[in-house]
């Protein structure tokens, strides 16, 4: 199993899990995932929340000092809210927890936490209202820029009896952002005890693009290189199943249809037809706007 020192690279293992709140129900299922994420590896939980107005909404604003009171007082009832969800999701865990209410915009404060954080979590969209535009366009820029893995909860943080079972799907492409996604979900499945699913799509079109192509034997070379690219994490998380789904598919389809047998889905930042400098690759774009369960997006080194 992994050295307690580090958790995915070069991050401390004792480095918090961030996670970004606005009272709307999937930013609490947000803070459920992180809580149960935080619960599994033993490191902080710290909850966010933001009453700043943001930039470019309507015309200028002025806003007078009860104003800013109400809306501190606001964003103290969602984080006192949010740590009932917490406490709640994991009701058995000494989980240690922080809340801050901030007076600034909640993306580049997300972003430098970033850099000492394990890990991100936003819910896919939030409530969209003055001080709760949070949520959506936050994980979008997250999701690019974040120098930590980040986790988009949608309409579900799965973490009830059913999905806990689970296995944890992770797209490998043998690139480098897919080594480091390979290795945060080895991690996750070992500290959850749950098996894998290894997905290796290796067409980007559905059914083979050249008639001529012999998929059997085009298969057979493919599974083993499949292997081989998987044998040093099973050996290194010998607690972890691994189940290897190779298909000639887009992966965005194959894994799609994968994930609604998994509790979390995780796929590099960007794959093999990804170019020098690309923030966000076409597959995990794509599987962020349509996977309903947790997606954990992985930049590689």
């Amino acid at each position: 199993m992994m050295s307690s020192e580090t958790r995915s690279g070069a991050t401390p293992v004792n480095a918090p899990i961030v996670v970004a709140v606005d009272g709307s129900t999937i930013s609490q299922h947000a803070v459920a995932w992180a809580a149960v994420d935080a619960a599994v590896h033993r490191c902080r939980l710290e909850i966010v929340t933001s009453f700043a107005i943001p930039f470019g909404f309507g015309p200028s604003v002025t806003l007078t000092q009860d104003d800013i009171d109400q809306l501190r007082i606001d964003a103290e009832r969602v984080l006192d809210e949010a740590t009932k969800v917490a406490r709640a999701a994991a009701p058995d865990a000494v989980l240690a927890i922080s809340t801050e209410a901030i007076d600034e915009p909640i993306i580049p404060t997300l972003l430098a936490r970033s850099e000492q954080a394990s890990m991100l979590v936003v819910g896919g969209r939030g409530l969209g209202a003055v001080r709760r535009a949070l949520l959506g366009s936050v994980s979008a820029a997250v999701t690019r820029h974040a120098k930590c893995p980040v986790t988009v909860v949608h309409t579900t943080s799965a973490t009830d009896a059913i999905s806990v079972c689970l296995p944890v799907l992770v797209g490998v492409d043998r690139t480098v952002n897919s080594t480091a996604a390979v290795e945060l979900a080895f991690e996750e499945a070992s500290r959850r005890k749950v098996g894998i699913v290894a997905l290796h799509a290796w067409s980007d079109t559905t059914g083979l693009a050249l008639p001529e192509i012999s998929w059997p034997g085009v298969k057979e070379a493919q599974d083993t290189l499949f292997a081989e690219s998987l044998a040093g994490w099973a050996e290194r998380y010998p607690d972890v199943s691994v189940c290897r789904v190779l298909v000639c598919d887009r992966p965005v389809h194959a894994l799609l249809e994968e994930s609604a047998h998994a509790q979390l889905v995780v796929v590099g930042s960007h794959g093999r037809g990804g170019f020098a400098g690309m923030l966000l690759g076409s597959t995990s774009t794509a599987l962020l706007h349509s996977v309903e369960c947790p997606i954990t997006v992985v930049r590689g080194a």
